[in-house]
């Protein structure tokens, strides 16, 4: 059994991309349309251009991970090598350049390329040491949860302190609008850089594995495994479940909740924001996360992803039903968002786990080891699903007549026709629950239940005792 400390520190890891992960999906696209001054369109072809871009770089980097060989492991030394360049592009991304339109929207597609470039080349790696930090199936599901809980806890930091960040620098400090979201960037992207090196000194690769056949020959294997085309599939629903509610917080909090609207919880009265929004999901994410292992060791993966996706459509709906003039209504919106992103917290590390067995089920099969390949297709789902989430919002938005604020002055009062207000709610209710129940038909047909898993991880351990046989010979039952 792995140490604490190495859980801990692989928290480190995911706890530095979580924090750029959540201000870019829930805050960069209100950033381009309201504060950097792009358009709708452009915000969401930007938007959709540059994270197909990123996920389809995601398997580049598993495979070129997987053929890595140094003193410190395959995937660990990317830790080191690219946290630098990692946080400077986040702050290059947030920069707004005093330049006509073009040069900006250029500046723009240059930055966000490169920002989700070098993610790739960090977190790639970072999620396929999930599978050679150990070799018990259940311990991944640990792992992962403890990755998932400092995950969510580095986002609730972010999002919290995002909102209260800017506005010191530009209340405080006197910033413009611009360089208030620049220097919030500055701070969060030096956490990210210490965390990273912290992650990269306190775990180690327990196991080596050994990538025996061709580039070609892992891509053949990976696009006939069917374990791992349904959990893309099921894993990009569920991202895009995230990103859809994600992106339009903003949106849906400055033109239906309003800037000044305050609950009362026992007497006490604070302002309601998407920040504080944002910040509690994340809290229960955490808590979420905590009940993971709990769960899907009395229920089993699959059952367990089942369960939630059929919670979260109705939540979903019942989210449609609140009423954002009365103090009851706000309070019930918070409460669905604590239950909902339990849900949501239970789900995230089961996914990981999920593809490190299907890592273990491509090994026994094809007797060679591509897990980083495996695991930059985790990475390629989530970041299809923002992609397409991204995008969809800003066009629906556009479509249904959203107005935009001028350029760098965030504050404005703007009244938004019926047709955009009813987007707005769709968004946040009957569009996610049906994306929740593409989810769970999907992974109904998922076939890597717990007796399979048993039985792949005990011929697996003999296959590794005895790795002599030719790739695609191993005695595997079909699926």
């Amino acid at each position: 059994m792995a140490p604490l400390r190495e859980k801990i520190g692989y928290g480190f890891g995911d706890m530095a991309s979580s924090m750029f992960w959540k201000v870019f999906s829930y805050y960069l696209p209100f950033f381009y349309a309201n504060v950097f001054g792009l358009s709708l369109i452009d915000t969401g072809v930007l938007l959709l251009v540059t994270r197909i871009w990123d996920a389809v770089s995601d398997p580049m980097m598993g495979a070129v991970a997987d053929r890595t060989k140094t003193r410190w492991g395959k995937y660990r030394p990317y830790l080191l090598w690219v946290a630098a360049p990692f946080s400077i592009c986040g702050i290059l991304l947030f920069t707004t350049p005093d330049w006509g339109y073009a040069a900006r929207l250029i500046w723009a597609y240059v930055t966000y390329i490169l920002m989700m470039t070098v993610y790739t080349g960090i977190n790639v790696p970072y999620g396929a040491m999930l599978g050679v930090m150990t070799d018990n199936s259940q311990e991944k599901t640990v792992f992962s949860s403890f990755r998932m809980f400092f995950a969510y806890g580095g986002s609730f930091i972010a999002l919290f302190a995002w909102d209260p960040l800017c506005r010191m620098f530009q209340d405080g400090f006197g910033f413009s609008l611009q360089s208030s979201w620049q220097f919030a960037m500055i701070v969060i992207a030096s956490c990210c850089f210490i965390l990273f090196l912290l992650c990269f000194r306190l775990t180690r690769e327990q196991l080596t594995t050994v990538s025996a056949a061709s580039l070609g020959k892992d891509l053949k294997a990976l696009v006939t495994n069917k374990p791992w085309w349904l959990l893309n599939g099921a894993s990009l629903c569920f991202n895009l479940f995230n990103t859809v509610r994600g992106a339009t917080v903003a949106f849906f909090f400055a033109d239906i909740i309003g800037g000044e609207q305050h609950i009362v919880i026992f007497s006490m009265s604070m302002l309601f924001y998407s920040g504080l929004f944002l910040g509690v999901g994340e809290v229960a994410n955490m808590v979420g996360v905590a009940l993971a292992v709990a769960i899907t060791k009395k229920l089993g993966k699959k059952p367990t992803f089942i369960l939630v996706d059929a919670l979260l459509i109705v939540f979903s709906i019942i989210f449609f039903t609140c009423s954002p003039e009365s103090n009851a209504g706000l309070l019930v919106m918070l409460l669905l968002q604590v239950v909902i992103s339990v849900l949501t917290g239970i789900m995230s590390p089961l996914v990981w786990s999920m593809y490190a067995d299907v890592s273990d089920y491509s090994e026994l099969k094809y007797r060679s080891a591509s897990t980083g390949l495996i695991f930059s297709s985790a990475s390629m789902a989530q970041k299809f699903g923002g992609a397409i989430g991204g995008a969809a919002v800003m066009w629906l938005l556009h479509g249904y007549g959203y107005v935009e604020r001028p350029e760098g002055v965030q504050s404005v009062d703007i009244v938004q026709p019926d047709s955009a207000i009813t987007c707005l709610w769709m968004l946040m209710t009957f569009i996610p629950a049906g994306v929740a129940l593409l989810s769970l038909v999907i992974v109904w047909l998922y076939p890597l239940t717990t007796k399979r898993m048993d039985d792949i991880v005990a011929k697996l351990k003999q296959q590794r005792l005895n790795p002599v046989e030719e790739p695609g010979n191993s005695e595997v039952e079909p699926v």
